[in-house]
């Protein structure tokens, strides 16, 4: 897999750890990855939990995650003696510029906003499968970001796997304002949802629950139909850069 340093636009999640091909170093850019700052997210920074931040639970009925939004991030829930550790803190440089050496490919999560019927999307890397039966999925989305209540408000969401020419479209939905889909090609799913042309895959789904994780929550989504456009590489993301897969 072959990589390159880039300027990467805002994703869900913090500032991105970038390589210059001499070392890593902070940028001001943030992708939607699941990891604090330094990793690829596909949202654009947030600003604070949605207004309505109740979860789909599996059985179909809603419960209230974030009933208190001043409340403390969530710790993972972990209790009993090991609960907490007398470990020093982690540093979070050196957390990006170790967890930026795991390679992820990099979706586009889209809807359409049920509001005002404009499509939105934001850009993720962490993403990833659950469960074959019932088949879900999960990705990684910041408290602070701002396209997720959008794209939350809708019945159903659409996850488009990119190709290795489609930076452009990350940096498009992981911009900061204005219109994300101006000069985006795209059809609808069978969902309904922008279907992003040239996109290597996509998942139509719905969400199935929300777990609050520290600075991010967990999507576990339902999928509904799914398909392949065609052949092709993908886009990857690797220490900070865009990259190719190379067999």
């Amino acid at each position: 897999m072959g990589t390159h340093a880039a300027r990467l636009p805002e994703i869900c999640g913090h500032p991105h750890v970038t390589s210059n091909g001499h070392g890593i170093t902070v940028n001001g850019v943030a992708m939607h990855s699941g990891l604090p700052p330094g990793r690829p997210d596909g949202a654009e920074s947030r600003t604070g939990p949605p207004a309505d931040s109740s979860a789909q639970s599996v059985d179909g009925g809603r419960t209230d995650l974030h009933a208190d939004s001043s409340a403390p991030p969530v710790d993972g829930g972990r209790t009993g003696p090991h609960a907490e550790s007398s470990a020093p803190p982690v540093d979070g440089r050196r957390f990006r510029t170790v967890l930026g050496h795991f390679a992820t490919g990099i979706v586009a999560i889209t809807a359409i906003d049920p509001d005002n019927g404009e499509p939105c999307g934001l850009a993720a890397n962490s993403f990833t499968s659950v469960s074959l039966d019932p088949p879900l999925v999960a990705f990684c989305v910041a408290h602070t970001s701002t396209s997720w209540p959008r794209l939350r408000a809708a019945r159903t969401q659409t996850v488009n796997v990119l190709a290795e020419h489609q930076q452009s479209v990350c940096a498009a939905l992981a911009s900061k304002g204005g219109d994300k889909f101006a000069g985006l090609e795209w059809t609808k799913s069978p969902g309904g949802n922008p279907m992003i042309s040239d996109a290597l895959a996509w998942i139509d789904c719905s969400i199935e629950a929300e777990h609050p994780a520290g600075d991010h929550v967990i999507v576990v989504a339902r999928v509904h139909d799914l398909g392949v456009h065609g052949d092709g590489g993908p886009l990857v993301f690797f220490r900070g850069g865009y990259g190719r897969f190379r067999t």
